[in-house]
């Protein structure tokens, strides 16, 4: 189809909106809030693009392919579909007829609408967003693992040196240590960064023997740890118990470690597995009525919202996990590939919850539909209305949940945890 001199103007006008809302964002945030935005939009539109695919390869009819709700800025028909961008970008739809049983569609298009799908292509159709998810996910996971690389447990390595008051060198600096060494043994044992501390700080004015590895070579170094109880750290001493530990003023961090590119394939599915298992549970977390209890003790009470444990289990709305995205760019590639492997399988996993208007209650209510019809007969049509009631209540539930946490994520921010 050929492009109207309407549709140009309102692509070019579009277009010159976009690049000033970009150049806008940057000059308010930074590079990193643009990049952050563009992201999430990627997301919404992958997201979509996995419905569009699959009714499409299905044979199904797509009228409508928007990105955003509200309003309409911008729109374009190509073939039997309209694209288009919506005012509100906090999410996006695609238009499938027959969703449900009570939509009227004329006769000849009726074998292509959702209703006449086989059980296995409805099932695909709604399911196929969250499937987007998943494989950005793990996309994200394999580049995380060959680009930026995991720290490892086993190589020790000195990141930082703790300054003390009053001492021009802490303990570590005066036997020699650099930054970037690779601590390999203390008194002849192995380390690892899980015992590296154990090792130490029982040791309080005794002489260990550090072998470390630099540019390629052993050195070994003597360093001989001091009493916490006698250190000041930013006005405060490092240790306040009645027995003696020992510190030599440093920081570590396993040695970052690159997957080979086949390698990380199922490092991936094992991260990714991970990452599904924790989104699992804090789902069920953010439902539970404990949960609800919290959010709204925190709304009502600043000291509440402000409390660090509140912080660290609360839910973050949209603003929330831009910032928390904004925070990751900030500190590195690594970070930020971690906050968006995160944002989509929470947004994955939240969207197969069995309840509509979610694609979980699309998928449910087709399982039902298969499991009441029988072979051979017409299949059995399910009344989408008489669950009204509960789609409302859930509605206003997820209402509820997104302006409390929209609240507290604008009016109390959550700590940076890269901070």
């Amino acid at each position: 189809m050929t492009t109207t001199s309407s549709e140009r103007r309102s692509l070019i006008v579009f277009l010159v909106g976009l690049v000033a809302l970009v150049l806008l964002l940057g000059y308010l945030g930074g590079w990193a809030l643009p990049l952050v935005i563009g992201a999430v939009v990627f997301i919404v539109i992958a997201h979509e693009f996995g419905h569009f695919i699959v009714a499409k390869k299905s044979g199904m009819q797509v009228t409508d392919f928007f990105v955003g709700f509200g309003p309409v800025i911008w729109s374009t028909t190509r073939g039997e579909t309209r694209y288009g961008v919506r005012a509100l970008l906090l999410g996006g739809y695609v238009k499938v007829p027959g969703m449900s049983w009570d939509v009227v569609v004329p006769p000849e298009m009726e074998k292509r609408t959702y209703r006449q799908a086989t059980y296995p292509r409805q099932v695909l159709f709604a399911s196929a967003g969250s499937l987007m998810h998943l494989l950005m996910a793990l996309v994200l996971a394999w580049a995380s693992l060959t680009l930026v690389g995991l720290p490892s447990s086993t190589h020790v390595q000195v990141t930082a040196f703790t300054p003390w008051q009053g001492h021009t060198k802490n303990a570590a600096q005066l036997a020699g240590l650099k930054l970037g060494d690779e601590i390999v043994s203390v008194n002849g044992r192995a380390v690892t960064l899980s015992d590296i501390d154990a090792t130490i700080q029982p040791n309080s004015g005794k002489q260990l023997t550090l072998v470390v590895e630099r540019n390629g070579h052993d050195l070994t170094l003597h360093a001989t740890p001091v009493n916490g109880q006698t250190l000041k750290v930013d006005g405060k001493t490092l240790t306040t118990g009645k027995k003696a530990k020992g510190y030599i003023g440093i920081d570590v961090n396993g040695q970052v470690e690159r997957s080979s590119l086949l390698g990380a394939v199922p490092a991936s599915f094992t991260r990714i597995g991970t990452t599904i298992n924790l989104g699992v549970h804090a789902i069920i977390h953010v439902f539970s009525p404990g949960e609800f209890a919290s959010l709204f003790h925190q709304v009502a009470s600043p000291k509440a919202a402000t409390n660090l444990h509140n912080q660290d289990t609360r839910p973050s709305s949209i603003v929330g996990a831009v910032r928390f995205g904004v925070q990751g760019a900030q500190a590195g590639t690594g970070p930020l590939l971690e906050i968006l492997i995160i944002l989509n399988i929470f947004v994955g996993i939240l969207n197969m919850i069995p309840m509509l208007p979610l694609d979980g209650g699309f998928v449910a209510i087709a399982t039902y539909e298969r499991l009441r019809s029988r072979r051979g007969l017409r299949r059995y049509h399910a009344d989408v209305n008489r669950l009204a009631p509960v789609i409302y209540a859930f509605v206003g539930v997820l209402l509820v949940l997104f302006a409390c946490t929209l609240y507290l994520d604008i009016a109390y921010p959550i700590a940076n945890p890269f901070g």
